[in-house]
């Protein structure tokens, strides 16, 4: 038998364990900590039995709000919740700890965007969306989903401040990250929590940005040529206080928005939209909603004008 000469072995050996190591690293996945480990041992979860300002409905359309069931809350601070149209995933926003400063709370290694499946009538226990290198540091949420792109906010190592980012979804994974504030014009408009149309034609969001009516207002983008055009304020829904974290229902006739303390809708009249009334009350806010009209939002939960705690509820639309 022909003996194969000893540098062309070594050759062999040396790209055989290289394959090796890189099969690997493909296969090994960075498993984050669990974020029930890091959340205090001197807290306790707050039920709805025990919480002093439950929110209720306004509404004869809407059910009194209930903790969303199942495994998505915890003693830690779930807030921002996100629901894909079809009611069947939930996308969040986790703290451990909502007594620490955002700079405490980047470095903890589970605050950021969890992804939680109905199975049946209930929420899976989340997992958490990796948008940054483990290595790195990162503080991501204010998402927003649309088919498979996700924009989000994030504060990050490299970065100064909050900026914007996308996200695109493959094999159900987030994946390719890049940072998008030139597209959205981030600085020039100061854009915040947003919703865009399933025609990506127009940008809804919230902003202190001069020739507002004071604080928070809700303003929208229209895309020209490719560009987000200079905002304008829907004036209709806009007080001197705030009205914020802006989203539409599915099938865009309604506006849900964020305002003293209550979650607010406007719904669209003959192509323009209504003054908005409250819907949902109190220390409700940032409102997601699913093609059958039932509403998402984060509840708070204060003591002596501290905040404890923050829950994902969800109202559900009366069957008519």
């Amino acid at each position: 038998m022909r003996r194969i000469p000893t540098l062309i072995l070594l050759a062999i050996i040396i790209i055989i364990a290289l394959i090796g190591i890189q099969l690997l690293n493909d296969t090994e996945k960075y498993i984050p900590p669990s974020r029930y480990s890091k959340i205090p041992t001197d807290v306790e979860k707050i039920l709805p039995e025990n919480d002093v300002n439950p929110p209720f409905s306004e509404s004869p359309e809407y059910q009194d709000p209930i903790p969303v069931p199942g495994l998505v809350n915890t003693a830690g601070g779930e807030d921002s919740a996100f629901i894909l149209p079809d009611g069947e995933t939930l996308y969040f926003f986790f703290t451990p700890d909502v007594r620490l400063p955002v700079e405490e709370q980047v470095k903890d290694q589970v605050t950021g965007i969890y992804r939680s499946i109905k199975i049946e009538d209930a929420w899976a226990e989340p997992e958490r969306v990796l948008l940054q290198d483990p290595d790195k540091l990162s503080m991501d949420g204010c998402q927003f989903i649309q088919e498979d792109e996700m924009y989000f906010c994030s504060a990050r190592e490299g970065y100064t401040g909050l900026h914007w980012f996308k996200a695109e979804k493959i094999d159900n994974s987030w994946v390719n990250w890049v940072n998008i504030d030139e597209e959205l014009k981030t600085e020039e408009y100061q854009v915040g929590e947003l919703h865009i149309t399933a025609n990506e034609q127009r940008l809804y969001f919230h902003s202190s940005r001069q020739g507002g009516k004071g604080m928070y207002d809700i303003w929208f983008s229209d895309k020209t040529d490719g560009e987000w055009g200079t905002p304008i304020n829907l004036e209709v829904v806009n007080t001197e206080g705030n009205e914020g974290w802006p989203c539409l229902s599915p099938d865009e006739t309604e506006l849900w928005f964020s305002k003293d303390y209550g979650v607010w809708r406007s719904k669209k009249v003959n192509g323009e939209w209504t003054e908005s009334e409250r819907i949902f009350f109190p220390l409700a806010g940032e409102p997601s909603v699913d093609e059958d009209g039932n509403v998402f939002f984060t509840h708070h939960f204060y003591e002596n004008d501290v905040m404890l705690e923050a829950d994902i509820y969800v109202a559900y639309k009366k069957i008519s």
